[in-house]
């Protein structure tokens, strides 16, 4: 998805920890819930006996006590992943076999291709881990991401050919207290991303903002256009919002977003329009379900627009370059 030369510009330090901090786990900060679990644990198995802990924020942890070695044989069998969490106070813990890790090289090593480029290589390595937790020689807890399948690259590149043609950008644009809080462009260059540019350099050419971000966003789409190429697909949010729909699981939450304005998208391609389209079906569907849960003969009509529009209408068309919802994914990875 990036091309060999690929470049990053227009970052400062604050923009891209602002880019990063979207995408960090929805939870409440530490001061003001200071009993839940943070970090993780990483055990170190060796013929059902655990050989090493390591927790990523108190380092190396002692093994658990014991008359005699034997006697913790099969430790992990006998105390789940999940008690081994709550006895260290973590979030998430990792076991692998020893010797696991370098399995996953060594797999990786002979299958990995010089032409892959770096998609390729990503994908191949997730497949290899999901491979070897397949086999036990690898376990986890929480399973977040459990029952959704690897993309192929051949899906990943139908997909970004449905949303930003060859020559056009990309643009993710947040705004809060009235101005540019962080802004995301890539533009594509034949199979992949040549530039992954910042705002730096594009709220100068914004020019004097209004305070209206749902007016001030023409700006930011006038200033990508004339520093990167034409525009394929622009989304632009309050940062607060963002983050809130980032992990509602509500039917139609993202249509509603997008008819209300909470969210602006624009240009917006076919393919996203019509995700966002059964979107909004789903919303009003789930409305009408309501509705009829308590008028009893309204019912046979909403059964007969789930069976013409379907229940499960947008998990087929949304994820069908994937195989799965990528938004699913999205709120299993951000939600505590």
């Amino acid at each position: 998805m990036l091309t060999a030369d690929v470049r990053f510009e227009g970052w400062k330090t604050e923009d891209w920890s602002r880019f990063l901090d979207l995408w960090k786990p929805r939870a409440v900060r530490a001061a003001a819930e200071p009993t839940r679990p943070r970090g993780g644990v990483v055990a170190i198995v060796e013929k059902g006996a655990i050989h090493k802990l390591v927790h990523t924020r108190k380092g190396r942890l002692e093994l658990p006590a014991a008359a005699a070695p034997a006697a913790r044989t099969d430790a992990l069998a006998r105390a789940s992943l999940s008690e081994l969490a709550l006895a260290h106070h973590a979030s998430w813990v990792v076991a692998a076999e020893r010797g696991a890790l370098d399995e996953v090289m060594e797999r990786f090593g002979a299958r990995v291709h010089r032409s892959d480029d770096l998609t390729q290589q990503s994908l191949l390595l997730v497949g290899i881990v999901r491979e070897m937790i397949r086999e036990g020689a690898i376990e986890s807890w929480p399973r977040r991401l459990h029952g959704f399948p690897v993309p192929t690259p051949v899906m990943m590149e139908r997909t970004m050919n449905s949303i930003c043609a060859d020559g056009h950008a990309i643009v993710l644009g947040m705004f809060k207290d009235e101005e540019l809080w962080t802004a995301f462009v890539a533009r594509r260059r034949g199979r992949g991303f040549d530039v992954l540019a910042g705002p730096d350099e594009l709220r100068p050419a914004m020019g004097l903002l209004s305070g209206e971000w749902r007016r001030d966003y023409r700006h930011l789409v006038r200033a990508v256009e004339d520093h990167y190429g034409p525009l394929s697909l622009g989304f632009f949010a309050e940062v607060e919002r963002f983050r809130e729909l980032q992990i509602d699981p509500r039917p139609g939450a993202w249509g509603r977003a997008v008819a209300l304005r909470d969210v602006v998208v624009t240009p917006i391609p076919s393919a996203v329009g019509l995700a966002l389209g059964v979107d909004v079906s789903r919303y009003a569907l789930e409305g009408l379900r309501n509705l009829a849960s308590r008028i009893g003969w309204f019912d046979p009509v909403v059964q007969s627009l789930r069976k013409r529009l379907g229940a499960g209408t947008r998990d087929d068309l949304v994820p069908s370059a994937f195989g799965f919802d990528p938004m699913a994914v999205l709120r299993a990875l951000l939600r505590r």
